[in-house]
């Protein structure tokens, strides 16, 4: 059953944009025992709730909602992550909506934006947004938080730009904005790329036109209906890699390996992996444990493929969508090597 489309607020006002909120759930939809409590919190709160809780909204748009789930996003799944890409371009392709913004728990709020980057078929701006602490608690930031997403997704300076990350008055592109810290209300930046923007006086501000990531490539899932399965290796001492055997031996179509250094591998890890790659013909690809920088190809690694400047969790959502897309070995190895800006 598709997720009902409600109008949040008392009537429609002419000339003011028009935005829809799809809720997924998160730390801004929680609601803890005490107000000093930062942990331990449900996902209950509906974003008709969360809207009521900031009246202010209703001066800057027309607002629908949209509620697609309502989970911590440690319970998001790729079958969830899909519909709501789904439905945001179902909503993008009404004339008389101008942005979307989608509420989301910070654990994995990375992992979805980057797929609605790599998914969404529109210029108009999503916004996608979430808080550190929950909406019960002291000086919450989840208010201030939608309060502007909404802002940016109602701005015509947005379009052009990817989907966007609006937290503690930065704007970053989900390209290469992740989580990094557990903690700050501070924690989502890019520590490479730097923000696109910043809220002065409640107004975004851009550093730049609009522009988007070299080597980023749009996939059609409209008629998608699962992706497949891609599991993460974590690389460390003394690694137990029978790990890489079992992974393909349990249904996975690529592995992305979370590498020490700048991608580098273990020798038995190496060893291993490509035996099953030879054996099962799934793509490899290594990213980098290291919190900032790139992945970098070597030529004797050549049936192995290099992230780049991309972690392993959005490596993961990239390979996903190459493998279920129908792309050869070659294929895939060509749209990660665009992400370092063009053709090796």
């Amino acid at each position: 059953m598709e997720p009902e489309r409600l109008h949040l607020g008392s009537c429609r006002q002419p000339g003011r944009p028009n935005v829809t909120i799809f809720g997924t759930g998160g730390t801004i939809a929680s609601q803890a025992k005490t107000t000093t409590a930062l942990s331990g919190y449900q996902a209950n709160l509906s974003i008709q709730s969360l809207v009521d809780s900031v009246s202010e909204l209703l001066d800057v748009a027309n607002l629908w909602g949209i509620q697609v789930s309502n989970i911590l996003s440690k319970d998001m799944s790729a079958a969830i992550a899909l519909q709501l890409s789904k439905a945001v371009n179902a909503e993008l392709s009404r004339p008389d909506v101008d942005g979307v913004v989608v509420t989301h728990g910070t654990d994995t709020l990375e992992e979805t934006a980057f797929l609605l980057d790599l998914t969404i078929q529109s210029d108009k701006p999503v916004v996608f947004v979430g808080s550190m602490r929950p909406a019960s608690a002291l000086s919450a930031d989840g208010p201030m938080n939608l309060f502007q997403a909404v802002i940016l997704a109602a701005s015509k300076e947005a379009r052009g730009r990817g989907t966007l990350i609006a937290m503690n008055n930065r704007i970053g592109a989900a390209w290469n904005t992740n989580k990094n810290h557990a903690n700050a209300p501070d924690s989502f930046y890019s520590v490479d790329e730097g923000q696109v923007g910043f809220f002065v006086s409640q107004r975004p501000t851009f550093y730049f036109g609009p522009s988007l990531p070299l080597g980023r490539t749009v996939f059609d899932v409209s008629a998608c209906p699962a992706l497949p399965q891609v599991d993460i290796m974590f690389g460390h001492q003394d690694w137990n890699v029978e790990l890489i055997r079992a992974s393909a031996a349990t249904g996975a179509r690529g592995i992305v390996f979370n590498n020490v250094g700048d991608g580098s591998w273990s020798e038995s890890a190496k060893g291993v992996a490509h035996e099953v790659f030879r054996e099962k013909g799934i793509p490899m690809v290594y990213s980098r444990r290291a919190h900032s920088g790139y992945a970098v190809q070597r030529d004797d690694d050549e049936w192995a493929i290099a992230s780049g400047p991309l972690p392993p969790q959005k490596a993961r959502i990239l390979l996903q969508l190459t493998i279920q897309a129908g792309h050869d070995f070659e294929e895939i190895k060509e749209i990660f090597t665009r992400t370092w800006g063009g053709a090796r």
